[in-house]
């Protein structure tokens, strides 16, 4: 492997921004991008040159080096091997992906959850197998690595057994253009698009077995309500399930799931929901629930993983396999317009934690001392 040495008097530090271009991001895309753009707008004190896969918007990341290595097929193993072999960075980050094989000895990575240890069965058998083995291989083959939350953080030294000292936890942040939204022209108007006839539930993320979305399903069939439930977000894997049950009840006229919503609706959709539920099984960091409350959504969350430690006390927590529990959750906000009020400024409250400032900030320090190494 590549020592890390170029022949320059700035250091040059790498990142691997494959996943901060992606057209549909999710989470850890997400995490790529606002990252990225946070630590550049550090003006940090040496060069950082970005890898991507295919060539990104021109007026993005202007103040990196940007080098486009595209590749058909097994990028990180093969292309980015290449890259790291010929020309290595003095220091790689590997944000929201895998490291390659081939890397410096001072690399980073960002491990965002170990959800598929915790509940295998929300995960396709392959793609579990990949999961373990890609984290298993980050966490040994990295000079360090950052978590999202002590959650996650606390996983990694006790599943892999990765020594405490070589973890450091960096809070993501939120979009901090979100706001929210209370023009009635505007609500109306996202609500006829995404074809929500009136006061409704939301849940917005990708729909797959490990956001509980079934027992969100079962929760709701037991409230007396007019209300729909709105399942927001793009199909993801093992959905056959969830819709089946939906049918099954009877329920296709109010659980609603509308597809993928484009990034300017995110806003208004949130804002107009009498709550975001997000029961989720297992959450590396939970940005869902930033976002909710960012927009002046009140926000009923699982009592594990990270999200207590997101939600803060801002959000009304609950089992995530307790269907009552749930139910009783979301006729409660339902029925008490003080409660949402309450949620609502609380949680404004707990926004000032989180930014992709501060998080910048914490991976700066995190490569400036892999840099001091030498």
């Amino acid at each position: 492997m590549g020592n890390g040495k170029e022949r320059s008097r700035t250091p040059v530090v790498g990142i691997d921004a494959s996943r901060a271009v992606s057209p549909r991001p999710t989470g850890t895309e997400t995490y790529s991008l606002r990252l990225i753009q946070a630590l550049l707008s550090l003006n940090p004190p040496w060069r950082v040159r970005l890898y991507f896969r295919q060539t990104p918007p021109e007026n993005l990341f202007p103040q990196a080096e940007r080098r486009v290595i595209p590749f058909p097929r097994l990028w990180t193993h093969i292309r980015l091997s290449g890259e790291m072999a010929f020309r290595p960075p003095d220091v790689l980050f590997v944000p929201a992906h895998v490291l390659p094989p081939v890397h410096p000895r001072r690399s980073l990575v960002t491990v965002h959850d170990l959800g598929y240890r915790y509940f295998p069965q929300a995960h396709p058998p392959l793609q579990r197998v990949y999961l373990d083995l890609s984290t298993r291989w980050n966490v040994r083959a990295a000079a360090h690595v950052l978590a999202d939350s002590e959650a996650t953080r606390n996983d990694l030294v006790r599943i892999y057994g990765t020594p405490p000292a070589k973890v450091t936890v960096a809070y993501p942040g939120y979009d901090e253009s979100l706001a929210p939204v209370r023009d009635p022209a505007i609500l109306a108007a996202v609500r006829e698009r995404y074809g929500i006839p009136g006061p409704y539930f939301l849940y917005l993320g990708t729909l797959q077995p490990r956001k509980n979305l079934s027992r969100l399903v079962l929760a709701f069939s037991d409230l007396p309500t007019q209300a729909t439930l709105v399942l927001a977000g793009r199909r993801g894997w093992m959905t056959d399930d969830l819709f089946g049950l939906i049918r099954r009840l009877g329920l296709e006229g109010r659980v609603l799931c509308p597809g993928y919503v484009r990034p300017e609706d995110r806003a208004p959709l949130l804002s107009g929901a009498l709550a975001f539920v997000f029961p989720s099984l297992h959450e590396g960091f939970g940005l869902p629930v930033l976002e909710a409350q960012a927009c002046g959504c009140p926000v009923i969350c699982s009592n594990t993983s990270s999200l207590p430690e997101v939600a803060g006390d801002a959000a009304l927590q609950v089992p995530p396999k307790d269907v009552v529990a749930l139910a009783d959750a979301m006729a409660r906000l339902e029925d008490d317009p003080d409660l949402r009020r309450e949620l609502v400024e609380r949680g404004f409250a707990n926004l000032r934690r989180f930014s992709w400032e501060r998080c910048a900030r914490t991976v700066q320090g995190v490569i400036e001392r892999l840099l001091e190494e030498g």
